[in-house]
């Protein structure tokens, strides 16, 4: 076992380097005074204070909640018929369909944003209808590949079961098909909301910059504006409700399990 161990050894370091490292500087960033010497830090709350007390950012943290809100709705509108759909197909056809759903996937995000900022520039649409059909776009595969796997492992004399117990279609999707699904379900919907709710290059993309989500407000300070310290508090409080979404998400993914025990 000691001999296993020791390979976690990159896998500890690479995390260390690319997640704790850069999240401790978000931190220390957030809770810093600008323009710190290394041996002088000037603590304060001042970057989380000015964050609730200007109307315009609660403005847009709400409004990229809404969004990724209804981006992952809409992804389960479509998503959870074309997944049952596929789910129905025989072996080789879900195949297919499968690398249908993928394909776009092989071609990099920002190429495919791009492909629908020229398409969505000749119809006369409004800047936040073109940022959902970005989202929705990006975002469906995930959310129809999570519910068709947990669709394909169904056991089929289950649902055979429920036929000779006199339950009809509707009876069985309702009662154990949906039920059943529903790790699916949560499971796109933590790969749909949360990269949704802090994306910034499909809403700079198709909004025009005229709809501002959170994203670019944290790309604007670190970048434009140049104040890391209040672009980092900004990400540390993305990174608690994302957080916080996670660990709903985890309680609601492990509820459907105790029920089916």
């Amino acid at each position: 076992m000691k001999s296993f161990a020791k390979l976690t050894i990159p896998y500890l370091i690479w995390m260390t380097v690319m997640i704790i490292v850069p999240m401790l500087m978000i931190v220390l960033y957030a809770i810093t005074v600008q323009g710190n010497d290394v041996l002088t830090f000037q603590f304060t709350l001042d970057n989380f204070i000015r964050f609730f007390q200007d109307s315009i950012f609660p403005t847009v943290l709400w409004r990229s909640l809404k969004m990724a809100f209804f981006t992952t709705l809409i992804c389960i509108a479509i998503g959870y018929p074309m997944a049952y759909v596929m789910a129905k197909l025989k072996p080789h056809s879900q195949a297919v369909m499968v690398l249908l759903v993928t394909l776009p996937m092989w071609i990099n995000m920002l190429v495919r944003t791009y492909a629908w900022k020229g398409i969505l520039s000749n119809f006369d649409v409004s800047s936040e209808f073109s940022v959902y059909v970005g989202m929705v776009y990006n975002f469906l595969p995930f959310m129809i590949l999570q519910i068709y796997t947990s669709l394909s492992k169904i056991d089929e004399n289950l649902i055979i079961a429920s036929h000779d117990l006199g339950a009809n279609d509707r009876e069985t999707f309702l009662r154990v098909i949906l039920p059943l699904s529903l790790s699916g379900v949560i499971s796109g919907i933590t790969l749909v909301f949360l990269p949704a709710v802090s994306s910034f290059f499909i809403p700079k993309l198709l909004g025009g910059g005229q709809y501002v989500l959170i994203g670019n407000l944290i790309e604007d300070y670190f970048i434009s504006t140049g104040d890391w310290n209040f672009g980092s508090a900004i990400s540390l409080i993305m990174a608690i409700i994302i957080l916080i979404s996670m660990y709903i998400t985890k309680k609601l993914d492990k509820e459907p399990a105790e029920v089916n025990e």
